[in-house]
């Protein structure tokens, strides 16, 4: 079996608990996602596809906010495997640059393979399946889902950002509206733009049925 191949099992294996918003199904969508990406980039696309498949292998927000772990099993697992060094720390790359972090984050590292990967991540928390994630991890972490009084933090540091226990509907606001002028890629860029427009539609319904319009 190819590397890929065994990286799939590994991942489909860690992740076989994992909360739904960042299990394997999350992993695999974000895969198709950066095939689709990478189809007119000229990139490594082992590289794509190894980092797609290892990005969230260990998410710091189920490890107590420790962000080494995820890192530190990937480049395990590849070691296991006989990668080169080039391809492992490549990918770690990817894995320790991919957040968003509250929007505060400065890349320490560039390349396509990581601002393809970081696009269909990205596109994941859009659109339709985005609604759906996010509040899925909201009902995972006992959040409301709207407290009217409560005002979306638009200037958080990465430490708040981390540490919020805001209200489900705020996360649109501090994270996924603001994706869009994020993307990386022209092919992310199209997507992105479309999920975008699914997602005001959805906060436009959802206010209309909170104050009783419909």
């Amino acid at each position: 079996m190819s590397l890929v191949d065994n990286t799939i099992l590994f991942v489909k294996q860690k992740l076989q608990n994992a909360e739904a918003g960042h299990d394997w199904y999350h992993v695999e969508r974000v895969y198709k996602n950066a095939l689709l990406i990478a189809n007119p980039e000229e990139c490594d696309i082992e590289i794509v596809k190894l980092g797609a498949l290892l990005h969230d292998i260990a998410d710091s927000k189920f490890h107590n906010g420790d962000e080494t772990i995820g890192p530190k099993m990937a480049r395990a697992f590849l070691e296991s495997q006989n990668a080169s060094e080039v391809v492992i720390s490549h990918v770690i790359a990817i894995i320790e640059n991919i957040s968003f972090k509250g929007g505060n984050f400065e890349k320490k590292f560039s390349s396509k393979e990581l601002d393809i990967v970081q696009d269909a991540d990205r596109l994941d928390a859009l659109g339709a399946i985005g609604i759906a994630r996010t509040f899925n991890y909201g009902g995972f972490k006992n959040r409301p889902l709207y407290l009217p009084d409560v005002a979306p933090n638009l200037h958080m540091t990465k430490e708040e950002y981390k540490n919020s226990e805001a209200p489900t509907l705020n996360h649109f606001y501090e994270k996924l509206l603001l994706l869009k002028d994020k993307m990386n890629t022209e092919t992310g860029k199209k997507i992105a733009l479309q999920r975008h427009l699914f997602m005001e539609s959805f906060l436009s319904q959802f206010y209309s049925e909170w104050d009783g319009e419909l």
